[in-house]
């Protein structure tokens, strides 16, 4: 990802989505696979060879496509969410309030 919008020069740096995207992709991708996979095996018996060299490309191509989206609208809602990392300020608990 970019350091600063090529439009507006908003700092993007700031914005890191580490694992999540891959996440949801392994996910949500794995099971369209999967339901594919089964429901192939069940409707037209193929051999398991065949199966296996149709969704395992399959898989990877659905996998490869989504990230960059996923990627993108998971550093879109931290930036409208003012998302930020836990710093350990944020961590102390603050002090009760006094019962004056």
């Amino acid at each position: 990802m970019r350091g600063t919008c090529t439009e507006c020069g908003f700092d993007l740096a700031r914005a890191d989505s580490g694992d999540g995207p891959a996440v949801f992709v392994v996910l949500i991708c794995g099971a369209i696979s999967c339901f594919g996979l089964l429901f192939t095996e069940v409707s037209l018996h193929l051999p398991v060879w065949l199966e296996l060299a149709i969704w395992i490309p399959a898989a990877v191509i659905l996998c490869l496509a989504a990230l960059r989206p996923f990627k993108g609208v998971l550093v879109a809602m931290q930036f409208h969410n003012k998302a930020s990392e836990a710093g350990a300020a944020s961590l102390q608990t603050p002090e009760p309030p006094r019962g004056d």
